[in-house]
């Protein structure tokens, strides 16, 4: 019983936990890691067509079939590190891309972690037997819900091996690529002022918008344009919509949970409450036993005194006969 209460005693404070967001809109934002994740790595037809688009965006190339890979890049040597990443994925035979999302900056450089994850990537495709230009290209995505180049206003950075001063590439092998979502704000007022509209929007103004804005009511309506005349984007929404109603399922079955919760409480209330009575009541009985014995040993008391008045009197007249 003790261990059943307990299992729900932790349910309920998922539920305390989920309370706030099952009481508010239920628009889910794009730019949370565990949705973006879910969105473009589910298995489903939407969810690798919105990957397929989203690819193509990026790479400004096209492409025409892409599967998802295990998320964990393996260490070269058992002490470096193994990070998890958001979406891998191959496509076009052979070439590789990570999608990641950051919602905040954090200690640790974003710079230094996309050269680290494109060599891992990059150290991935170099095939024992393979000549060195048969490596296919990897792509390394940054999608930031901050700026981290404060001093543009790029919304897109890309960056790959070029000589310092005449600028001529090295190779296409692999490139890195950001994009600072909060440098939508200016396209935000335009769109509102009405200087630009969906026919403007660049293919990957219209991608990052979407996920900048999508739980926004202020964009509602440019979103609601991109969803219905963006092939890729209509893709996604789709999928974001499974992923929603799935949350929806969750929270009820939450809410089914707290109220068995609520009703193991009420019955372990209701039997804590009656094992008082049952106490009081065996305290109760307990008393009234000890007062009759007090009374017996005081009777027998007084009838030990009594016969012993009574022998004395027996005593007495056998001693005057």
């Amino acid at each position: 019983m003790k261990n059943i209460i307990n299992h729900l005693i932790s349910l309920r404070e998922q539920k305390r936990l989920f309370k706030e967001k099952a009481g508010q809109d239920n628009t889910l934002n794009v730019m949370n890691d565990k949705v973006f994740k879910l969105m473009l790595s589910s298995d489903s037809e939407d969810s690798r067509e919105a990957l397929r688009y989203l690819l193509s965006a990026c790479t400004r190339r096209e492409v025409k079939k892409v599967s998802v890979l295990n998320s964990e890049l393996l260490p070269p040597y058992i002490e470096a590190k193994s990070p998890r990443l958001d979406v891998r994925a191959t496509f076009n035979d052979g070439e590789v891309a990570d999608l990641e999302m950051q919602m905040a900056a954090q200690g640790d450089s974003i710079k230094d972690r996309a050269s680290q994850y494109i060599s891992m990537l990059h150290a991935g495709q170099a095939k024992r037997g393979k000549r060195y230009k048969e490596a296919k290209r990897v792509y390394q995505i940054f999608f930031l819900n901050f700026e981290l180049f404060p001093g543009s206003d790029k919304l897109v950075r890309r960056y790959s091996y070029r000589e310092e001063t005449e600028h001529d590439l090295l190779t296409d092998s692999s490139e890195i690529i950001f994009y600072e979502l909060p440098k939508l704000e200016k396209r935000e007022i335009d769109y509102s002022a009405g200087k630009i509209d969906f026919k403007t929007l660049s293919l990957e103004e219209k991608w990052c918008i979407y996920m900048k804005y999508r739980h926004d009511q202020r964009m509602k309506h440019l979103i609601s344009e991109l969803c219905s005349k963006e092939e890729g984007i209509m893709r996604a929404e789709k999928e974001v919509i499974k992923i929603n109603r799935s949350w929806a399922k969750y929270m009820r079955n939450i809410s089914n949970e707290k109220d068995k919760i609520d009703r193991a409480y009420e019955l372990r209330d209701a039997y804590k409450k009656g094992g008082e009575e049952r106490d009081k009541k065996w305290q109760t009985v307990v008393a009234e036993n000890e007062a009759r014995l007090v009374e017996k040993d005081a009777k027998l008391a007084d009838n030990a005194t009594e016969i012993e008045q009574l022998r004395s009197q027996i005593e007495e007249l056998q001693a005057g006969k």
